[in-house]
């Protein structure tokens, strides 16, 4: 069998977690060591049932499947843990547990003041740019989920999973705010600028980039213009989504701004540069006929 193209790349973050209810639980408890509140739990259970509606609705094949990928956080395996309790054992293919989109890591335990100056000294520095002492920058996590991108080509690629393409596949990538934000910059190559005007996904919140009719993924197959809108996309970035929509798989979209226009004040055009071109090669000749 050929690799099989997943129908929807999905993308959610945790649920609710002790250090989202109250920041000082980093002072005492490593990062990966949180744990999901009940609140959070209920969240995932929820988030569980919209997933199964999602990709099991109204339009899809009846033998979809799913394969997870999964943090190693506990707040992640947690969230996967409520999810699954929404699906039968023959609709999941497998989970793997990845450590390439774990949460930005802030260091070691987190005093609560220094964070505070530390998260102000992040604001005036740039966001993705900027690292955390003993810790990363969301730079160092976009390096890290680009390499998880191989992983997950490979596994299509050679068909690892042994998914009859007559069904719909379904990736879910249980994982964190920034580093969902930083897959869809690096999915949808968006620029540094571009990325920190993105909204962090609320708790148990999930993305989804479906494949449009040509073949691209697109969020603006399942999604709305005002959801995006929320996000923090900005109209151009919308209108290549919608043209991701119908776009065939593997053009090029030569309205997008950041691919070209934005890099450059002015280029000459064609005729321009054929100009240019003659007066050389007059300039050439005369220098020939000089010699």
């Amino acid at each position: 069998m050929v690799g099989v193209l997943p129908k929807r790349i999905i993308l959610m973050r945790h649920g609710e977690s002790q250090g989202n209810r109250d920041t000082a639980a980093y002072t005492t408890t490593p990062d990966h060591s949180i744990q999901l509140t009940p609140q959070g739990a209920a969240q995932a259970r929820r988030a569980g049932e919209e997933l199964r509606r999602v990709i099991g609705g109204a339009g899809c094949s009846p033998d979809w499947r799913v394969q997870f990928y999964v943090s190693p956080y506990a707040r992640t395996r947690s969230t996967l843990r409520e999810v699954g309790a929404c699906l039968s054992k023959k609709r999941v293919i497998g989970v793997r547990e990845e450590s390439r989109i774990r949460e930005q890591d802030f260091g070691n335990f987190q005093v609560e003041e220094r964070m505070k100056v530390i998260k102000e000294a992040r604001e005036r520095f740039g966001r993705f740019f900027y690292r955390f002492p003993e810790g990363e920058s969301a730079a160092d996590v976009f390096d890290r989920v680009s390499s998880f991108f191989e992983s997950l080509w490979r596994d299509i690629d050679m068909n690892r999973l042994r998914h009859d393409p007559s069904n719909d596949l379904n990736f879910v990538i249980v994982s964190h705010g920034l580093t969902s934000r930083i897959f869809l910059m690096k999915w949808f190559k968006w620029t540094v600028e571009q990325f920190e005007h993105l909204n962090n996904f609320g708790n148990c919140e999930f993305r989804v980039m479906q494949l449009g009719t040509g073949g691209e993924y697109s969020l603006a197959v399942h999604h709305t213009e005002e959801e995006m809108l929320q996000w923090g996309l900005s109209p151009e970035m919308i209108a290549d989504q919608k043209w991701r929509a119908t776009a065939c798989r593997g053009d090029w979209n030569d309205q997008c701004p950041w691919y070209f226009d934005e890099f450059f004040d002015h280029l000459p055009d064609d005729s321009d540069d054929d100009h240019d071109h003659v007066e050389n090669q007059g300039e050439t000749n005369s220098l020939s006929v000089c010699a």
